[in-house]
């Protein structure tokens, strides 16, 4: 594996309804940044789709959603991992476009970025949202439970089935990364 992708709000940081609009909002997920780090050390680059309609709806501006993203790099380069990138969607639900989740732009652009094919690539996820991106751009969807992911894995469609579903991101990079 050479990419794995993540979700942020849900999978590395807690979600919040009433969205995350500065970095003192920002409350990493006990074990994530952990987890970050354990990808990193294994040699794994680190990439992070996110949707943020917060742009579009005026909640904060791009120089806050810079600052947002640097704190949690620096969170995460604290305990020995790195984020690569962040990949967002700066539009709102209605946009129509090909960056927002559940579409897969988001995903496709990453991969572009990495020279890699999407399907040895895991998305990891606590959405649905997430998982069929996953899906459509023919990456391996990952369910953790955090964030949306527990009411997410009580009305699975069977479509989904299949999917691995894990506690949290410490548990997925643990069963990620297991030979």
């Amino acid at each position: 594996m050479k990419l794995v992708i993540l979700d942020r709000d849900g999978v590395i940081n807690e979600e919040s309804r009433d969205f995350i609009r500065s970095p003192d909002d920002l409350h990493p997920i006990e074990g994530s940044l952990e987890a970050i780090a354990r990808f990193t050390r294994a040699g794994v680059h680190v990439a992070v789709a996110t949707n943020q309609s917060g742009l579009a709806r005026g909640y904060f501006d791009i120089d806050t959603l810079n600052r947002i993203h640097a704190f949690l790099s620096s969170r995460a380069a604290a305990v020995g991992g790195r984020i690569d990138v962040i990949a967002f969607c700066p539009h709102g639900p209605d946009a129509g476009c090909a960056c927002r989740k559940p579409e897969p732009g988001l995903l496709r652009s990453l991969a572009d970025r990495f020279s890699v094919h999407l399907q040895s690539v895991p998305f990891v996820g606590d959405s649905l949202r997430d998982l069929y991106a996953a899906e459509r751009a023919g990456a391996r969807p990952v369910l953790v439970r955090t964030g949306n992911g527990n009411e997410v894995a009580r009305a699975l469609p069977p479509a989904f089935s299949s999917v691995p579903i894990y506690p949290d991101l410490l548990a997925a990079s643990e069963a990620l990364l297991s030979p």
